[in-house]
Protein backbone atom coordinates (compact mmCIF):
# COMPACT_ATOMS: atom_id res chain seq x y z
CA UNK A 1 0.00 0.00 0.00
CA UNK A 2 1.39 3.39 -1.00
CA UNK A 3 1.57 5.92 1.86
CA UNK A 4 0.69 9.45 0.72
CA UNK A 5 0.51 12.77 2.55
CA UNK A 6 -2.00 15.28 1.13
CA UNK A 7 -1.44 18.89 2.21
CA UNK A 8 -3.75 21.90 2.16
CA UNK A 9 -3.94 25.27 3.80
CA UNK A 10 -6.99 25.64 6.10
CA UNK A 11 -9.27 27.29 3.53
CA UNK A 12 -12.52 25.90 2.06
CA UNK A 13 -11.53 26.51 -1.55
CA UNK A 14 -8.18 24.75 -1.00
CA UNK A 15 -9.28 21.83 1.16
CA UNK A 16 -12.28 20.86 -0.98
CA UNK A 17 -10.44 19.89 -4.20
CA UNK A 18 -7.70 18.14 -2.22
CA UNK A 19 -10.36 16.10 -0.40
CA UNK A 20 -11.58 15.03 -3.83
CA UNK A 21 -8.09 13.75 -4.60
CA UNK A 22 -7.80 12.03 -1.21
CA UNK A 23 -11.15 10.28 -1.68
CA UNK A 24 -10.08 8.72 -4.98
CA UNK A 25 -6.64 7.77 -3.66
CA UNK A 26 -8.29 5.85 -0.84
CA UNK A 27 -10.74 4.21 -3.26
CA UNK A 28 -7.73 3.07 -5.30
CA UNK A 29 -6.22 1.36 -2.26
CA UNK A 30 -3.73 3.96 -1.05
CA UNK A 31 -3.22 5.11 2.51
CA UNK A 32 -3.73 8.86 2.91
CA UNK A 33 -2.71 11.17 5.73
CA UNK A 34 -4.26 14.62 5.27
CA UNK A 35 -2.38 17.61 6.68
CA UNK A 36 -4.52 20.72 7.28
CA UNK A 37 -6.16 22.85 9.97
CA UNK A 38 -8.25 21.43 12.85
CA UNK A 39 -11.47 22.93 11.47
CA UNK A 40 -11.38 20.26 8.75
CA UNK A 41 -10.66 17.20 10.89
CA UNK A 42 -14.22 15.86 10.56
CA UNK A 43 -14.29 16.40 6.79
CA UNK A 44 -10.93 14.66 6.40
CA UNK A 45 -12.02 11.66 8.43
CA UNK A 46 -15.33 11.49 6.53
CA UNK A 47 -13.47 10.61 3.30
CA UNK A 48 -11.46 7.93 5.10
CA UNK A 49 -8.16 9.80 5.46
CA UNK A 50 -6.10 10.14 8.64
CA UNK A 51 -6.08 13.70 9.96
CA UNK A 52 -2.73 15.34 10.75
CA UNK A 53 -2.84 18.88 12.22
CA UNK A 54 -0.79 21.77 10.93
CA UNK A 55 1.67 23.46 13.26
CA UNK A 56 1.57 26.81 15.03
CA UNK A 57 0.97 29.76 12.74
CA UNK A 58 -0.47 27.60 9.97
CA UNK A 59 -3.45 25.86 11.54
CA UNK A 60 -6.10 28.54 11.09
CA UNK A 61 -7.27 30.53 8.08
CA UNK A 62 -6.59 34.28 8.23
CA UNK A 63 -9.33 36.83 7.72
CA UNK A 64 -10.27 37.29 4.08
CA UNK A 65 -8.47 40.17 2.42
CA UNK A 66 -10.23 42.86 0.40
CA UNK A 67 -7.03 43.88 -1.38
CA UNK A 68 -7.09 43.96 -5.18
CA UNK A 69 -4.62 43.62 -8.04
CA UNK A 70 -0.96 43.25 -7.18
CA UNK A 71 -1.71 44.35 -3.61
CA UNK A 72 -3.90 41.25 -3.33
CA UNK A 73 -1.02 39.08 -4.55
CA UNK A 74 1.36 40.67 -2.03
CA UNK A 75 -1.16 40.20 0.77
CA UNK A 76 -1.87 36.67 -0.39
CA UNK A 77 1.83 35.79 -0.33
CA UNK A 78 2.04 37.08 3.23
CA UNK A 79 -1.12 35.36 4.51
CA UNK A 80 -0.93 32.09 2.56
CA UNK A 81 2.82 31.63 2.15
CA UNK A 82 5.05 33.61 4.52
CA UNK A 83 3.07 33.46 7.76
CA UNK A 84 2.23 29.72 7.70
CA UNK A 85 5.47 28.49 6.05
CA UNK A 86 7.24 27.33 9.20
CA UNK A 87 4.18 25.65 10.72
CA UNK A 88 3.49 23.90 7.40
CA UNK A 89 7.01 22.58 6.89
CA UNK A 90 7.58 21.46 10.46
CA UNK A 91 4.29 19.52 10.56
CA UNK A 92 5.00 17.97 7.15
CA UNK A 93 8.56 16.98 8.07
CA UNK A 94 7.35 15.48 11.37
CA UNK A 95 4.78 13.37 9.49
CA UNK A 96 7.47 12.17 7.07
CA UNK A 97 9.84 11.35 9.93
CA UNK A 98 7.13 9.50 11.85
CA UNK A 99 6.75 6.75 9.25
CA UNK A 100 7.68 5.91 5.66
CA UNK A 101 6.10 8.25 3.09
CA UNK A 102 6.02 7.51 -0.64
CA UNK A 103 4.54 10.77 -1.97
CA UNK A 104 3.53 14.28 -0.93
CA UNK A 105 0.66 16.05 -2.73
CA UNK A 106 0.20 19.72 -1.87
CA UNK A 107 -1.94 22.51 -3.27
CA UNK A 108 0.20 25.27 -4.73
CA UNK A 109 -0.09 27.79 -1.87
CA UNK A 110 1.27 25.19 0.59
CA UNK A 111 4.84 26.46 0.57
CA UNK A 112 5.86 23.94 3.25
CA UNK A 113 5.90 21.41 0.40
CA UNK A 114 7.74 23.93 -1.76
CA UNK A 115 10.39 24.12 0.96
CA UNK A 116 10.65 20.33 1.02
CA UNK A 117 10.97 20.17 -2.78
CA UNK A 118 14.24 22.12 -2.65
CA UNK A 119 15.99 19.14 -1.08
CA UNK A 120 17.62 16.45 -3.25
CA UNK A 121 15.18 13.69 -4.19
CA UNK A 122 17.21 11.10 -2.28
CA UNK A 123 16.48 13.06 0.91
CA UNK A 124 12.71 13.40 0.49
CA UNK A 125 9.66 11.75 -1.06
CA UNK A 126 8.51 13.04 -4.47
CA UNK A 127 6.44 16.24 -4.27
CA UNK A 128 3.42 16.92 -6.48
CA UNK A 129 2.15 20.51 -6.71
CA UNK A 130 -1.62 20.59 -7.27
CA UNK A 131 -3.04 23.57 -9.17
CA UNK A 132 -6.32 24.42 -7.43
CA UNK A 133 -6.34 27.94 -8.92
CA UNK A 134 -5.29 29.52 -12.22
CA UNK A 135 -1.70 28.66 -13.06
CA UNK A 136 0.70 30.97 -11.18
CA UNK A 137 3.84 30.20 -13.22
CA UNK A 138 5.51 33.29 -14.67
CA UNK A 139 6.13 33.29 -18.41
CA UNK A 140 7.28 35.55 -21.23
CA UNK A 141 3.88 34.81 -22.79
CA UNK A 142 1.74 35.96 -19.83
CA UNK A 143 1.31 38.96 -17.58
CA UNK A 144 2.12 38.26 -13.90
CA UNK A 145 -0.40 36.39 -11.80
CA UNK A 146 -2.78 38.81 -10.09
CA UNK A 147 -3.01 41.45 -12.82
CA UNK A 148 -6.02 39.80 -14.44
CA UNK A 149 -4.65 40.51 -17.91
CA UNK A 150 -5.03 38.27 -20.93
CA UNK A 151 -1.70 37.32 -22.56
CA UNK A 152 -2.05 39.44 -25.68
CA UNK A 153 -0.39 38.70 -29.01
CA UNK A 154 2.72 39.71 -30.87
CA UNK A 155 6.01 41.37 -29.88
CA UNK A 156 4.38 44.28 -28.06
CA UNK A 157 2.46 41.95 -25.77
CA UNK A 158 5.58 39.90 -25.03
CA UNK A 159 7.49 43.09 -24.19
CA UNK A 160 4.66 44.14 -21.86
CA UNK A 161 4.69 40.72 -20.19
CA UNK A 162 8.47 40.72 -19.69
CA UNK A 163 8.37 44.25 -18.29
CA UNK A 164 5.57 43.51 -15.84
CA UNK A 165 7.17 40.25 -14.72
CA UNK A 166 10.46 42.04 -14.03
CA UNK A 167 8.60 44.75 -12.11
CA UNK A 168 6.76 42.24 -9.93
CA UNK A 169 9.77 40.05 -9.18
CA UNK A 170 12.31 42.83 -8.64
CA UNK A 171 10.21 45.63 -7.14
CA UNK A 172 6.64 44.86 -6.09
CA UNK A 173 7.24 41.43 -4.54
CA UNK A 174 11.00 41.62 -4.00
CA UNK A 175 10.72 41.81 -0.21
CA UNK A 176 8.15 39.00 -0.12
CA UNK A 177 10.45 36.81 -2.19
CA UNK A 178 13.37 37.54 0.13
CA UNK A 179 11.31 36.63 3.19
CA UNK A 180 10.32 33.29 1.67
CA UNK A 181 13.94 32.68 0.66
CA UNK A 182 15.13 33.33 4.22
CA UNK A 183 12.52 31.05 5.78
CA UNK A 184 13.28 28.19 3.40
CA UNK A 185 17.01 28.50 3.91
CA UNK A 186 16.58 28.58 7.67
CA UNK A 187 14.45 25.41 7.62
CA UNK A 188 16.43 23.27 5.18
CA UNK A 189 19.58 25.11 4.16
CA UNK A 190 18.13 25.46 0.65
CA UNK A 191 16.30 28.58 -0.53
CA UNK A 192 14.49 29.42 -3.74
CA UNK A 193 17.84 29.48 -5.56
CA UNK A 194 16.79 32.16 -8.04
CA UNK A 195 13.18 31.06 -8.44
CA UNK A 196 10.36 33.52 -7.98
CA UNK A 197 8.12 32.42 -5.09
CA UNK A 198 5.06 31.77 -7.30
CA UNK A 199 7.27 29.54 -9.48
CA UNK A 200 8.18 27.02 -6.76
CA UNK A 201 6.11 24.28 -8.50
CA UNK A 202 8.75 24.24 -11.26
CA UNK A 203 10.99 22.20 -8.98
CA UNK A 204 8.23 19.81 -7.90
CA UNK A 205 8.35 16.35 -9.42
CA UNK A 206 4.97 16.97 -11.06
CA UNK A 207 2.62 19.94 -11.47
CA UNK A 208 -0.96 18.62 -11.58
CA UNK A 209 -3.11 21.49 -12.86
CA UNK A 210 -6.81 20.93 -12.20
CA UNK A 211 -8.15 22.39 -15.42
CA UNK A 212 -7.83 21.75 -19.16
CA UNK A 213 -5.44 23.49 -21.60
CA UNK A 214 -8.42 25.22 -23.24
CA UNK A 215 -8.91 27.22 -20.02
CA UNK A 216 -5.29 28.15 -19.37
CA UNK A 217 -2.96 30.57 -21.14
CA UNK A 218 -0.41 28.82 -23.38
CA UNK A 219 3.20 29.18 -22.26
CA UNK A 220 6.03 28.46 -24.67
CA UNK A 221 8.34 28.17 -21.64
CA UNK A 222 6.09 25.85 -19.60
CA UNK A 223 8.08 23.30 -17.59
CA UNK A 224 8.15 19.68 -18.69
CA UNK A 225 6.61 18.57 -15.38
CA UNK A 226 3.29 20.36 -16.08
CA UNK A 227 0.24 18.17 -16.72
CA UNK A 228 -3.46 19.04 -17.09
CA UNK A 229 -5.96 16.64 -15.49
CA UNK A 230 -9.23 18.58 -15.48
CA UNK A 231 -11.18 19.55 -12.34
CA UNK A 232 -11.01 17.21 -9.35
CA UNK A 233 -14.78 16.99 -8.84
CA UNK A 234 -17.14 16.02 -11.65
CA UNK A 235 -20.87 16.56 -11.46
CA UNK A 236 -22.60 13.67 -9.74
CA UNK A 237 -26.24 13.40 -8.63
CA UNK A 238 -26.86 14.11 -4.97
CA UNK A 239 -29.46 12.95 -2.50
CA UNK A 240 -29.82 16.53 -1.23
CA UNK A 241 -33.55 17.43 -1.17
CA UNK A 242 -34.61 19.87 -3.85
CA UNK A 243 -36.45 23.06 -2.88
CA UNK A 244 -40.22 23.10 -3.22
CA UNK A 245 -40.01 25.54 -6.13
CA UNK A 246 -37.89 23.16 -8.25
CA UNK A 247 -40.82 22.47 -10.56
CA UNK A 248 -40.80 26.15 -11.62
CA UNK A 249 -37.67 25.38 -13.65
CA UNK A 250 -39.78 23.86 -16.39
CA UNK A 251 -38.05 25.43 -19.39
CA UNK A 252 -40.72 28.07 -19.95
CA UNK A 253 -38.20 30.86 -19.25
CA UNK A 254 -34.40 31.09 -19.28
CA UNK A 255 -32.85 30.40 -15.89
CA UNK A 256 -30.12 32.72 -14.58
CA UNK A 257 -28.20 31.18 -11.70
CA UNK A 258 -26.34 33.57 -9.35
CA UNK A 259 -24.13 32.69 -6.42
CA UNK A 260 -21.19 34.08 -4.47
CA UNK A 261 -19.96 30.61 -3.54
CA UNK A 262 -19.31 29.38 -0.02
CA UNK A 263 -16.48 31.73 0.99
CA UNK A 264 -17.05 35.29 -0.29
CA UNK A 265 -20.74 35.20 0.63
CA UNK A 266 -20.94 37.39 3.72
CA UNK A 267 -22.04 40.48 1.76
CA UNK A 268 -24.71 39.74 -0.82
CA UNK A 269 -24.78 43.38 -1.92
CA UNK A 270 -21.62 42.63 -3.91
CA UNK A 271 -23.25 40.49 -6.61
CA UNK A 272 -26.46 38.67 -5.62
CA UNK A 273 -28.50 41.77 -4.71
CA UNK A 274 -27.55 43.81 -7.84
CA UNK A 275 -28.31 40.75 -9.99
CA UNK A 276 -31.78 40.44 -8.47
CA UNK A 277 -32.34 44.14 -9.10
CA UNK A 278 -30.94 43.95 -12.63
CA UNK A 279 -33.21 41.11 -13.72
CA UNK A 280 -36.43 41.68 -11.78
CA UNK A 281 -38.21 43.06 -14.89
CA UNK A 282 -36.65 40.57 -17.33
CA UNK A 283 -38.44 37.50 -18.67
CA UNK A 284 -36.13 35.10 -16.83
CA UNK A 285 -36.18 33.03 -13.64
CA UNK A 286 -33.38 34.02 -11.28
CA UNK A 287 -32.11 31.25 -9.00
CA UNK A 288 -29.96 32.14 -6.00
CA UNK A 289 -27.76 29.86 -3.91
CA UNK A 290 -26.58 31.46 -0.66
CA UNK A 291 -23.73 28.99 -0.20
CA UNK A 292 -25.31 27.57 2.96
CA UNK A 293 -25.90 30.96 4.54
CA UNK A 294 -29.41 31.62 5.93
CA UNK A 295 -32.04 32.76 3.44
CA UNK A 296 -32.86 35.53 5.91
CA UNK A 297 -29.61 37.20 4.86
CA UNK A 298 -31.21 37.95 1.48
CA UNK A 299 -33.52 40.90 0.81
CA UNK A 300 -37.14 40.25 -0.22
CA UNK A 301 -37.03 38.40 -3.53
CA UNK A 302 -38.61 39.73 -6.74
CA UNK A 303 -41.47 37.68 -8.16
CA UNK A 304 -39.21 36.05 -10.74
CA UNK A 305 -36.57 34.88 -8.20
CA UNK A 306 -36.14 31.68 -6.22
CA UNK A 307 -33.55 30.95 -3.52
CA UNK A 308 -32.09 28.11 -1.48
CA UNK A 309 -29.17 27.70 0.89
CA UNK A 310 -27.82 24.83 -1.21
CA UNK A 311 -28.61 23.60 -4.70
CA UNK A 312 -27.58 20.36 -6.48
CA UNK A 313 -25.42 21.82 -9.24
CA UNK A 314 -25.25 18.54 -11.15
CA UNK A 315 -29.00 18.69 -11.69
CA UNK A 316 -29.44 22.46 -11.76
CA UNK A 317 -26.82 23.55 -14.28
CA UNK A 318 -28.26 21.62 -17.25
CA UNK A 319 -31.36 23.80 -16.77
CA UNK A 320 -29.37 27.07 -16.58
CA UNK A 321 -28.96 29.56 -19.44
CA UNK A 322 -26.50 31.94 -17.73
CA UNK A 323 -24.28 31.51 -14.67
CA UNK A 324 -23.52 34.73 -12.73
CA UNK A 325 -20.63 34.29 -10.32
CA UNK A 326 -17.82 36.02 -8.46
CA UNK A 327 -15.36 33.68 -10.13
CA UNK A 328 -14.45 30.80 -7.81
CA UNK A 329 -12.27 28.36 -9.77
CA UNK A 330 -14.37 25.32 -8.94
CA UNK A 331 -17.67 27.00 -9.79
CA UNK A 332 -16.39 28.17 -13.17
CA UNK A 333 -15.51 24.60 -14.07
CA UNK A 334 -18.89 23.30 -12.89
CA UNK A 335 -20.60 25.74 -15.26
CA UNK A 336 -18.35 24.99 -18.22
CA UNK A 337 -18.69 21.25 -17.67
CA UNK A 338 -22.39 21.76 -18.46
CA UNK A 339 -21.67 24.20 -21.30
CA UNK A 340 -23.27 27.13 -19.46
CA UNK A 341 -22.03 30.62 -20.47
CA UNK A 342 -20.77 32.82 -17.64
CA UNK A 343 -21.04 36.40 -16.41
CA UNK A 344 -18.24 36.82 -13.88
CA UNK A 345 -17.59 39.65 -11.41
CA UNK A 346 -14.62 39.07 -9.10
CA UNK A 347 -11.70 41.28 -8.11
CA UNK A 348 -10.19 39.77 -4.93
CA UNK A 349 -7.86 36.82 -4.26
CA UNK A 350 -7.30 34.76 -7.43
CA UNK A 351 -10.69 35.66 -8.91
CA UNK A 352 -9.45 38.30 -11.41
CA UNK A 353 -7.33 35.58 -13.03
CA UNK A 354 -10.27 33.20 -13.40
CA UNK A 355 -12.47 36.04 -14.68
CA UNK A 356 -9.88 37.03 -17.29
CA UNK A 357 -9.67 33.43 -18.51
CA UNK A 358 -13.46 33.26 -18.92
CA UNK A 359 -13.32 36.18 -21.37
CA UNK A 360 -10.11 34.96 -23.06
CA UNK A 361 -11.59 31.50 -23.64
CA UNK A 362 -14.84 32.94 -25.02
CA UNK A 363 -16.91 31.25 -22.31
CA UNK A 364 -18.55 34.43 -21.05
CA UNK A 365 -18.21 38.09 -20.09
CA UNK A 366 -15.87 39.52 -17.46
CA UNK A 367 -17.40 42.57 -15.77
CA UNK A 368 -14.00 43.57 -14.39
CA UNK A 369 -15.20 44.37 -10.87
CA UNK A 370 -16.40 42.58 -7.77
CA UNK A 371 -19.28 45.02 -7.24
CA UNK A 372 -20.97 45.53 -10.62
CA UNK A 373 -23.87 47.88 -11.19
CA UNK A 374 -27.27 46.36 -12.00
CA UNK A 375 -27.22 47.94 -15.45
CA UNK A 376 -23.90 46.24 -16.28
CA UNK A 377 -25.21 42.87 -15.12
CA UNK A 378 -28.43 43.25 -17.11
CA UNK A 379 -26.55 44.20 -20.28
CA UNK A 380 -24.13 41.28 -19.89
CA UNK A 381 -26.89 38.72 -19.27
CA UNK A 382 -28.86 39.99 -22.26
CA UNK A 383 -25.75 39.80 -24.44
CA UNK A 384 -24.94 36.25 -23.35
CA UNK A 385 -28.53 35.13 -23.90
CA UNK A 386 -28.60 36.68 -27.35
CA UNK A 387 -25.20 35.57 -28.64
CA UNK A 388 -24.66 31.84 -29.03
CA UNK A 389 -20.88 32.21 -29.21
CA UNK A 390 -20.60 32.29 -25.41
CA UNK A 391 -22.53 29.07 -25.01
CA UNK A 392 -20.40 27.51 -27.72
CA UNK A 393 -17.23 28.68 -25.97
CA UNK A 394 -18.32 27.21 -22.67
CA UNK A 395 -19.40 24.01 -24.38
CA UNK A 396 -16.01 23.66 -26.06
CA UNK A 397 -14.30 23.71 -22.66
CA UNK A 398 -16.95 21.38 -21.26
CA UNK A 399 -16.12 18.86 -23.96
CA UNK A 400 -12.44 19.12 -23.04
CA UNK A 401 -13.30 18.56 -19.37
CA UNK A 402 -15.32 15.47 -20.29
CA UNK A 403 -12.31 14.11 -22.20
CA UNK A 404 -9.75 14.96 -19.49
CA UNK A 405 -8.18 12.18 -17.40
CA UNK A 406 -9.40 13.56 -14.06
CA UNK A 407 -8.16 12.44 -10.66
CA UNK A 408 -7.80 8.82 -11.80
CA UNK A 409 -5.41 9.99 -14.52
CA UNK A 410 -3.38 11.80 -11.87
CA UNK A 411 -3.31 8.69 -9.69
CA UNK A 412 -2.07 6.64 -12.66
CA UNK A 413 0.86 9.06 -12.98
CA UNK A 414 1.54 8.98 -9.24
CA UNK A 415 1.61 5.20 -9.19
CA UNK A 416 4.08 5.25 -12.07
CA UNK A 417 6.19 7.83 -10.24
CA UNK A 418 6.33 5.61 -7.15
CA UNK A 419 7.30 2.55 -9.21
CA UNK A 420 10.10 4.39 -10.99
Amino acid sequence: MTSIIVCSGPHDGHVSPMLGVARRLIARGHRVRFLTGPAYQEAVQAVGAEFVPLGAGAAHAPEASSAKGIAAVREGVRLLVIDPARGQFEALQAAIDAEPTDLVLAEVTFVGAGTLSGLPLEDRPPVIACGIMPLTLSSVDCAPFGFGLAPGRGPAARLRNRTLNWLVENVLLRDSNRQVEAIMRDLTGVGLDGLFVLDWPRRADLIAQFTVPEFEYPRSDAPENLRFFGPTARHVPTSQPKPEWWGDLDGSRPVVYVTQGTVSNTDFTALVVPTLEALEQEDVTVVVSTGRRPLSDLPPLPANARAAEFLPDAELLPKVAVYVTNGGYGGLHYAMESGVPIVVAGDTEDKPEGAARVAWAGAGINLGTGRPKPAAIREAVQKVLGDGRYQAGSGRIGAAIAASPGVDGLIDELELLVRT
